[in-house]
């Protein structure tokens, strides 16, 4: 079992922006693919973005397309997703999971998952 602590939420304004961190201990990230899911109160958790082991493949949802960017630093076993032109809608718990399988997958494909992040977008 993989894990994997979320940093970097918080709150923010409409507008504003917030890079979130994935990193693991004890295990080398770079052996999976890295999905970020959020979940808003009373809403399913959804895929928001999904990394392949190198930067060159990446998959965002329609909903964050243009606005998020994925990335991965192998060097310090950490995946980031920087969240630029942030919305009251992007509001949810943030988390990142580990997958053998290729993006985007369901949230049934990965099977480690850190404890998450809130992120939230309010004036």
């Amino acid at each position: 079992q993989v894990q994997l602590v979320e940093s970097g939420g918080g709150l923010v304004q409409p507008g504003g922006s917030l890079r979130l961190s994935c990193r693991a201990s004890e295990v080398t990230l770079d052996y999976f693919v890295i999905g970020w899911f959020r979940q808003a109160p009373g809403k399913q958790r959804e895929g928001v973005s999904c990394i392949y082991r190198t930067n060159d493949s990446t998959y965002y949802a329609d909903s964050v397309k243009g606005r998020f960017t994925i990335s991965r630093d192998n060097a310090k076993n950490t995946v980031y997703l920087q969240m630029n032109s942030l919305k009251p809608e992007d509001t949810a718990v943030y988390y990142c999971a580990t997958s053998s399988r290729p993006c985007p997958g369901i949230p049934g494909d990965f099977g480690s998952w850190g404890q998450g992040t809130q992120v939230t977008v309010s004036s």
